[in-house]
C-alpha cells in the first residue's frame, strides 16, 4: 500500500482527492463536509507550525485550506470548474483560480481567502515574516469559517 501511494505522489496525485471523489460520487453533501473538515485539519496544522516559528509549512497547510474549501464549494454550487475536475479526476490550480472567480460573483468573500492563502504558497521563500503570516492565517481561518457558515 505504501508503495502505492507513493507512485502515486511520484505523479502528483492527490489521494485525498481521489478518495473523496469517490465518495462524492455516493454522497455528495457527505464529500463536500469531508472537505470541510480536511481545510479544518490543514488550518489548525497551520496555526501549530506557525507557533512553532515554521513559516513555511504553516503557509503550504493554509494554502491546502483554501484550497479544499474552493473545491468544497465548487462541488456545493456544481460549478463547471467542479464538473471539469470530476470528469478528468484531477484539479488544476487554473480550474481552482476561475472556481474563485465564479465563485465570488455570488460570495464575495471567497476572493480575499483564497487571495491570503495564494499569496502565502507563492511567497514562502521570500521571507514573509511571522507576523504578516499570521494576518494572512487570521483571512484564511475566516474563510474557513464562513464557509461553514454557507
Amino acid at each position: 500500500m505504501e508503495g502505492l501511494i507513493k507512485k502515486a505522489e511520484e505523479y502528483d496525485i492527490d489521494i485525498n482527492d481521489l478518495i473523496i471523489d469517490a465518495i462524492s460520487r455516493k454522497d455528495p453533501k457527505g464529500a463536500i463536509n469531508l472537505r470541510i473538515e480536511l481545510a479544518k485539519k490543514y488550518i489548525a496544522e497551520a496555526e501549530d507550525y506557525l507557533k512553532k516559528g515554521d513559516a513555511v509549512q504553516a503557509s503550504e497547510k493554509a494554502y491546502k485550506t483554501a484550497e479544499e474549501i474552493v473545491k468544497a464549494l465548487a462541488e456545493k454550487f456544481n460549478i463547471p470548474e467542479y464538473q471539469q475536475a470530476s470528469k478528468e479526476g484531477r484539479w488544476y490550480t487554473y480550474w481552482l483560480a476561475s472556481a474563485v472567480n465564479r465563485l465570488t460573483k455570488d460570495l464575495g468573500w471567497v476572493l480575499n481567502g483564497w487571495n491570503s492563502a495564494y499569496i502565502l504558497h507563492v511567497w514562502t521563500e521570500s521571507f514573509l515574516t511571522l507576523i504578516e503570516i499570521f494576518l494572512y492565517l487570521f483571512i484564511i481561518n475566516q474563510f474557513c469559517g464562513e464557509t461553514t457558515e454557507t
